[in-house]
């Protein structure tokens, strides 16, 4: 298009010379011609831009990340001219069109339309546009190109995804844990004590001997039956970049919900914890009690302002995680002091499993795992039902 610009340019100034040395009918006419021509196309560019209409529509503006949505759209000419070189610009960045074909101009004769159904398809998480996003008008000459954006777009609300897994090849022997009597997680009434450790709950605290002896001293368990497990996750927004944070939380929450339908099925009650400008909790026992579950974080709004390793340390100080055999932690940044925290917590008998989501490298502290403390790094491209 830029070399017909310069090749129209160049024959303008031929016709000034031809005029200006030699006159004549000819000359004026070429002169006219080079002209009229490029005014004449964008009148015809303005015309098609002024009459020219386009329809589109999903059929749910609700759509579940990743999963196909019938999705159609109809340009349509009702004028008496033909519309030519008209083609449709998609939001690629965050969703996507089965089948579209890339860089296809259509003509539209007078009266004509044309519709393309096909299949829309969210990558991520959250509330953004999609479809089509603007149109670009050709003229005929291909001499100017207007593109104008729809001044009314499609906004989906896309809900993270679940997967049905029958195994987790990463937590292959959780079920040992959750079955394995450990005499750090059950509770008789008044026998022995011991003495404080940090991460237990302070509900167990023995006062009479905490006073005798002047120190913290707490219950040893070996009655009450405890909960399972315990799913805490990180809230907090790393970017203000949507092709950024949205792959991250999407993964985040997709690893989460998955976990949890899981164990849901298989009838292993857990918590899940997590910060929403304060802590949250949402208890699950069992498969009827998971839709409620996937409704709640379907809603999660990820925050800058969220200290997700703050709480997580605080809750183990409080001992809230105390009262779980098997502790799952999904987050995007890990360091010392998590670390610390996840350690005591498996030093008291407790299974701590770190999933970390992050694309840089961890393996320093991936080689501090151990039996009881297993941190694994899961890059934010990750495909979980071949990863999990």
């Amino acid at each position: 298009m830029k070399g017909r610009k310069i090749g129209l340019l160049i024959l303008w100034i031929l016709s000034l010379i031809a005029i200006s040395f030699y006159g004549g009918a000819i000359s004026y006419g070429f002169f006219f011609c080079v002209t009229l021509l490029p005014v004449i196309s964008l009148i015809y560019l303005i015309c098609v831009y002024a009459r020219f209409r386009i329809y589109q529509e999903i059929e749910s503006r609700t759509i579940v990340c990743r999963q196909p949505m019938p999705y159609f759209f109809t340009l349509q000419n009702g004028e008496q001219f033909v519309f030519a070189g008209i083609s449709a610009k998609l939001f690629s960045s965050l969703s996507y069109v089965e089948e579209m074909p890339d860089a296809v101009e259509y003509e539209l004769l007078p009266g004509e339309k044309y519709t393309f159904r096909t299949k829309l398809v969210c990558k991520y998480r959250g509330e953004y546009e999609v479809g089509v996003k603007e149109i670009v008008i050709t003229d005929f000459f291909r001499i100017f190109r207007l593109r104008y954006r729809l001044p009314s777009t499609i906004k989906a609300l896309v809900y993270p995804r679940m997967l049905q897994l029958e195994e987790l090849k990463t937590l292959s022997d959780i079920n040992t844990y959750l079955c394995r009597e450990n005499p750090w997680m059950r509770t008789e009434a008044d026998v022995t004590v011991r003495d404080y450790v940090q991460g237990d709950s302070l509900k167990y605290i023995h006062w009479k001997a905490t006073a005798r002896e002047q120190k913290l001293k707490t219950r040893n368990r070996v009655g009450e039956e405890q909960q399972g497990i315990c799913l805490f996750f990180d809230t907090r927004r790393y970017s203000k970049k949507p092709l950024e944070y949205l792959p991250l939380e999407n993964l985040i929450l997709e690893l989460v919900l998955t976990l949890g339908y899981f164990y849901a099925r298989k009838n292993v009650t857990f918590t899940a914890l997590y910060s929403q400008r304060g802590l949250r909790q949402s208890r699950v026992e069992g498969i009827r009690s998971y839709e409620p579950f996937y409704q709640e974080m379907a809603q999660v709004v990820f925050d800058e302002e969220e200290a997700s390793n703050e709480l997580f340390a605080g809750l183990t100080e409080q001992g809230t995680l105390a009262e779980s055999k098997v502790v799952i932690a999904v987050l995007h940044e890990i360091e010392d002091g998590i670390i610390q925290v996840a350690g005591q917590l498996a030093a008291v008998g407790q299974l701590v499993i770190l999933y970390v989501v992050t694309d840089e490298n961890i393996e320093s502290y991936v080689r501090q795992s151990s039996s009881r403390l297993r941190i694994m790094a899961v890059p934010t491209d990750t495909e979980l039902e071949e990863w999990l």
